[in-house]
């Protein structure tokens, strides 16, 4: 996909990623797949469905970016963010991941879910992204008059000192095989990716649900997808094939002087789904009077999943406005949404961003994250029933 302009490569880089979120959108909104829900049934109900749905993602993603990854389609090592760079932050992802599973339970979903529930009407998650944008746009970004983030206020002088430096990417093949990486992602992608794929189909009643079946198929599908166009997009630079983060970053060698310029080159590096820290992005774009250049990848998954969400509950009939229903629900919703901004952040991503998109690239530190994801959202669950069996 080479273009002989910037304009025109960025152009089909941000539509295409809103298409295949609309289409994602409304496939999940259809088929309810939620990772939230996936742990409430399980844990809850014994029922793993859904969560088979997510681990079906989880396999398609692993799979696909093994394949793609062999044939030299796609860049899932020079990313963003760096899901497989040498330093391992791994408190980060663990308190991170932990925080978050907590937070989505509290606030009825996760990242993903806040938006599709946004396209069916409900005004309660409106408030939830309200409060996971400020948080995000904060924990990256200094407060005004200051270079002090949130992250550097409370997280960085005591997490950081935990990260452990790697003598190779942090996937599972480049640490296992580190003699023969390429070797070693194929085979770890293999083995993971069947194993991951056994174990989704071992049920009968899941193999027998198609909703589950589609909605796992459909969100792992628009994770390669992703990987796939935001790897393969370039522009032709005088004879020089470069891809949008190099163009930008050369940009007063290659660049016409009427060519706008976007804020940062990092977004535009080969790059999937992901939730949290979109939401901190589309603060900050609004915030500046919709400045173009501050226009990203993310921005235009999150446009695309709500709008994707609100096609299918207008074509279903099941858009509905709902709101609070009591002061409890209002404070339960509010501190999932604060637990989810910081912990999302801090992780590097959510039940997509890093339990698939990460996943898929074999990242350590986006396994760890997914464990305490899953670990912080079923404890909570446990913590409530026991409560309300209390009172």
């Amino acid at each position: 996909m080479i273009h002989e302009n910037f304009a025109s490569a960025q152009s089909l880089f941000l539509w295409s990623t809103f298409v295949v979120a609309l289409v994602m959108g409304a496939v999940v909104n259809k088929t309810n797949f939620c990772t939230m829900g996936a742990v409430s049934d399980w844990v809850n109900m014994g029922d793993t469905g859904r969560l088979r749905a997510w681990v079906l993602a989880i396999a398609v993603g692993v799979l696909g970016v093994m394949g793609l990854e062999a044939a030299g389609l796609v860049n899932v090592t020079s990313t963003f963010p760096p899901y497989r760079q040498t330093n391992l932050v791994w408190l980060e992802n663990v308190l991170g991941g932990a925080l978050f599973g907590i937070g989505m339970t509290l606030a009825s979903g996760c990242g993903n879910k806040t938006l599709i529930r946004i396209g069916g009407g409900n005004l309660k998650s409106v408030m939830v992204l309200g409060v996971i944008a400020l948080i995000a746009y904060f924990m990256i970004n200094p407060f005004p008059g200051s270079d002090q983030t949130l992250y550097s206020v409370l997280f960085y002088s005591w997490t950081n000192p935990t990260a452990i430096a790697l003598s190779t990417h942090q996937d599972l093949g480049a640490m296992l095989f580190s003699d023969n990486v390429a070797t070693g992602r194929m085979a770890m992608g293999g083995i993971v990716g069947v194993l991951l794929l056994a174990w989704a189909f071992k049920s009968a009643d899941f193999r027998s649900n198609f909703d589950n079946i589609l909605g796992g198929l459909v969100v792992g599908l628009a994770v390669l997808a992703a990987w796939y166009v935001t790897s393969n997009i370039a522009v032709n630079a005088d004879g020089e094939m470069m891809s949008l983060q190099t163009y930008v970053q050369e940009w007063d060698m290659y660049a016409p002087a009427d060519a706008v310029k976007p804020a940062a080159a990092g977004p535009l590096a080969s790059q999937s789904f992901t939730f949290i820290n979109p939401m901190g992005q589309t603060l900050g774009y609004a915030a500046s009077g919709f400045d173009r250049t501050l226009l990203t990848f993310g921005i235009m998954a999150l446009a695309g999943v709500i709008a994707g969400s609100l096609l299918w509950s207008l074509i279903s009939r099941s858009f509905r406005i709902e709101w609070f229903v009591s002061a409890g629900d209002f404070v339960n919703h509010l501190a999932g949404a604060i637990l989810m901004g910081f912990g999302g952040v801090l992780a590097m991503g959510c039940t997509i961003g890093q339990g698939i998109t990460g996943f898929s690239t074999l990242a350590l530190g986006s396994i760890l994250t997914f464990i305490a994801i899953v670990i912080g959202s079923a404890a909570t669950m446990k913590v409530q029933y026991f409560m309300m069996m209390r009172g």
